[in-house]
């Protein structure tokens, strides 16, 4: 392959609101604002912001991304789960089973999760074309070399494969910023 090279991103902490929640959260029958779109199309992120709540801690102002889901999810870091005081394990977005709980406050009321706290995966969104061009298919496990001057080499990176993706790797921050990375960093799949 001449060009195995895509723009990496850091994911913040955020979460994702099924319409039941939102309803809880800020009132019956709310639609979220768009305040901007995200690299993924039909994604936004939205002006609401809520607090989450865990044993140890809080951390306020957390944003709510767009449009609706079936499940609310809540990305944190490895950070953000020792100032909660929860436990949270690695997973691939919308596998929550079994996963971390806490509060969620809005400004109309709240929510209490059993489970859906996660630290997201790294993930590859890819288009069906860019997975073609890269040669590899959905759910693949691949490893991503970085540059720099704290160059690290990520494992155990997932590849999602969808026609309305477009092409972006996904980190936590506490791992862009361990690797020094920017948003939109090229990184070089390296299988």
């Amino acid at each position: 392959m001449i060009n195995n090279k895509l723009p990496i991103s850091l994911s913040n902490r955020h979460l994702h609101l099924k319409k039941e929640h939102i309803d809880l959260l800020f009132g019956l029958d709310y639609e979220l604002t768009k305040m901007k779109d995200l690299s993924q199309p039909g994604q936004y992120a939205a002006m609401e912001k809520v607090d989450l709540v865990g044993r140890k801690g809080v951390i306020k102002g957390v944003r709510v991304l767009g449009p609706a889901r079936n499940k609310t999810q809540v990305e944190i870091s490895k950070t953000d789960s020792f100032v909660l005081g929860i436990e949270t394990p690695v997973r691939d977005s919308g596998d929550l089973d079994g996963s971390a709980g806490l509060k969620i406050i809005g400004p109309k009321g709240e929510v209490v999760l059993e489970d859906g706290v996660i630290l997201a995966a790294r993930h590859i969104h890819m288009h069906t074309e860019d997975a073609k061009r890269f040669g590899v298919t959905d759910k693949q496990v691949v490893r991503i070399k970085t540059s720099g001057e704290r160059a690290i080499i990520f494992e155990n990176v997932l590849v999602r494969v969808n026609p309305s993706y477009s092409l972006e790797m996904h980190v936590d921050v506490d791992e862009g910023n361990a690797a020094l990375i920017n948003n939109y960093d090229l990184v070089e799949l390296i299988k």
